[in-house]
């Protein structure tokens, strides 16, 4: 039996919607890059050496090492004491930044992109916390922001998805947050090793966000998800389009080539500079439009080959 839907989908993330968002996240894989540099026990083969399950390398042995990892086999080889060195395992953190600002509030695919955001963001919650990972971000909200620090269990996780769904739901104008001054308190948080993902329309990705995104890419593994509607891509055809502020309203000169031509030029602009930024410090790039299903946007095919993409194109750089 299909579940009714509330009077309110796709304008506010219900706290039930989005926990119901674990089922969905079953083929998203989020796993690392490369190997965790964080200080954490868990589920990751870390960089740091140490007393871990997976043997990484043997070396001459060197005084205060432990004899219980000598490695007797290359001794009987070579003649000389060597020991044997392993990857300790660590978990990761998994930093967000979710957008749900005025802007955000805008949608003509069955939800708002605010609701898309929050939806990817507890689909990959899930994900992250299922495999070991702690979880925790930044909200933008209209009227400031929420700030969760990383948590790993089950009921930090529903909290993180209350403060998620209350930010969609937020309807009060105050002080909220700039892109490049959430992104500023999340790298104060973030730690090397970190998975840092942000999920925004990136309306007001400017130099400073630009900054702020590269200090963070430097250390962490960082991934930028476009949350964006069809309708912001290409003008509507042409016709009697009327949009009002609630004071004024406006009629949309959707006749007029030279305007349809600006109109559809100001986002592919916005796409191509995010899209050169994360090429420029080998940062996933994923495009999410509203009316797109979070399993078919987040599925870890997609979430590798972005990975592995970003990568090639550092390296060409």
């Amino acid at each position: 039996m299909s579940t009714p839907r509330d009077e309110r989908y796709g304008v506010v993330a219900s706290l039930d919607e989005l926990v119901r968002q674990r089922s969905a996240h079953r083929s998203v894989g989020i796993s690392p890059t490369g190997r965790v540099r964080t200080l954490q026990s868990g589920s990751y083969d870390s960089a740091f050496h140490g007393r871990g399950m997976e043997f990484d390398e043997s070396r001459e042995y060197q005084a205060g090492d432990d004899v219980r990892t000598i490695d007797w086999r290359v001794m009987a080889r070579t003649g000389r004491v060597h020991t044997k060195l392993f990857h300790e395992e660590r978990e990761r953190p998994v930093l967000m930044l979710v957008d749900a600002r005025l802007p955000m509030r805008f949608g003509t695919r069955d939800s708002f992109k605010s609701v898309l955001a929050a939806r990817a963001a507890a689909t990959l919650a899930w994900a992250a916390r299922d495999a070991g990972d702690r979880v925790g971000g930044i909200l933008l909200r209209p009227s400031g922001h929420t700030e969760v620090a990383p948590q790993r269990t089950r009921g930090r996780l529903v909290g993180f998805l209350r403060h998620l769904s209350d930010a969609t739901a937020d309807e009060t104008e105050g002080s909220s947050l700039s892109l490049s001054e959430g992104l500023a308190r999340l790298g104060r948080v973030a730690r090397p090793g970190t998975l840092v993902l942000l999920i925004s329309d990136f309306h007001d990705l400017d130099d400073a966000a630009e900054r702020e995104i590269g200090r963070l890419a430097r250390r962490c593994d960082v991934a930028c998800l476009l949350v964006h509607d069809a309708l912001e891509t290409v003008a509507p055809p042409s016709g009697d389009y009327r949009i009002s502020d609630g004071d004024r309203v406006l009629r949309l000169p959707t006749e007029n080539d030279g305007w349809r031509t600006e109109y559809a030029g100001r986002f592919a602009e916005r796409r191509d500079r995010l899209e050169r930024l994360c090429a420029r410090h080998r940062a996933a790039f994923l495009p999410l439009r509203t009316g797109e299903d979070c399993q078919t946007i987040l599925r870890a095919d997609r979430f590798a080959r972005a990975f592995g993409g970003a990568r090639q194109a550092g390296g060409r750089a």
